[in-house]
Formats: C-alpha cells, structure tokens, sequence
C-alpha cells in the first residue's frame, strides 16, 4: 500500500479493498486484471482515458525508451482533451476525500499509476 500527497493512494488491484482508506477505487489499467473477478476488485470507476495506450504500453515494455522518456509520452498522452478532462474530474473526486488508484504491475512505485498519483495530488 503507497500513499501519495493529496489523499491519492497507488495500490495492487489484486490487494483486499480497505474500506475505510481507500475511498473512490479507480482502476488506472487499459485492460481488465487477469484471473480477478470484478466483485472482489471492488472498482468504482475505470477511466480508461486516462490510461496509457496500448502503443506506448507495448514500446516500453518493448525496451523502448527509459522512465523519463514514458513518463514524458506518458503526459503528452494525459494533455489530450479527452484524457485532460478526465484528470480534472479525477482531481476533483480527489479534493472531496481519498482515491486510490489499483493498478495489476507488480511494483506500483515505479508505474504508470504513480506517475498518475503525482499529477493528481499536484
């Protein structure tokens, strides 16, 4: 579990649902978690908006580029109108009390999500 400033959390998704922390659980991921059920992932909202595409996903994964340069792409992408606007409403949902954005990677700290998490608490 990471928390972030701003009340904006990173999780696993594949972690227990924390009722009393989590508050709105959003799932930042392009595609649905292997193996987990949607009952017991516990998602409120899955902005698929504000999630990297599936060509920047398959570059870095592809040895592609550093963490500097996703997370450069990464913001172009969340700039476009669509994305930009669903990370206002996120930022929103964020100023009224907790969020917490579930993730499927491993090592949350060092993903997409907590790149997100930055965005959103600043």
């Amino acid at each position: 579990m990471a928390a972030a400033a701003g009340g904006v959390r990173v999780r696993r998704v594949y972690d227990p649902p924390e009722p009393g922390a989590d508050g709105v659980r959003v799932l930042v991921d392009r595609l649905w978690p292997r193996g987990l059920a949607k009952a017991a992932a516990a998602v409120d909202e899955w902005p698929k908006a504000v999630t990297p595409s599936g060509e920047l996903r398959t570059w870095y994964h592809g040895g592609g580029g550093t963490p500097e340069e996703f997370r450069e792409r990464y913001e172009a992408e969340l700039a476009a109108p669509e994305a930009a606007e669903e990370l206002e409403r996120l930022r929103g949902l964020a100023a009224r009390g907790p969020l917490t954005l579930l993730t499927a990677v491993r090592d949350p700290e060092s993903s997409h999500a907590a790149v997100l998490a930055e965005l959103l608490s600043g």
